[in-house]
């Protein structure tokens, strides 16, 4: 299977969120989801609990279920109203809000440097 990216260079098949919408197992479901919106609220001050943790198929899949936290996400928002792959991709790279989210995550600059020099190769 191909490796999915988020527009911010998050990898989904890696991502609690993708692989909670994944789990058969309701019951390790229900646990996994209680432990995201602990994270989320640590991590994020996002104010979640097991319920708000929705589904999610990546974010950038058209059509597909997406996390209710991922529809007010800067990063994404303004990658899709540029109409850009991934943020790799931008002019404006590495924004302010990217550099933010590489504190948390810097894996995602990595995938993103790569896929940006893939291009300018």
């Amino acid at each position: 299977m191909a490796t999915m990216l988020a527009y911010c260079g998050l990898t989904c098949q890696t991502c609690p969120i993708y692989l909670a919408t994944r789990q058969e197992n309701k019951e390790e479901q229900r646990r996994t989801r209680t432990e995201i919106a602990r994270r989320c609220k640590e991590l994020y001050g996002m104010p979640y609990e097991f319920k708000d943790i929705t589904d999610c198929d990546g974010c950038r899949k058209e059509g597909g279920r997406l996390f209710s936290g991922c529809t007010t996400c800067t990063i994404r928002n303004c990658a899709r109203k540029k109409g850009l792959e991934s943020c790799a991709y931008c002019p404006d790279y590495a924004c302010k809000e990217l550099r933010a989210f590489f504190k948390k995550d810097p894996g995602a600059k990595s995938r993103l440097d790569q896929m940006r020099q893939a291009r300018l190769s």
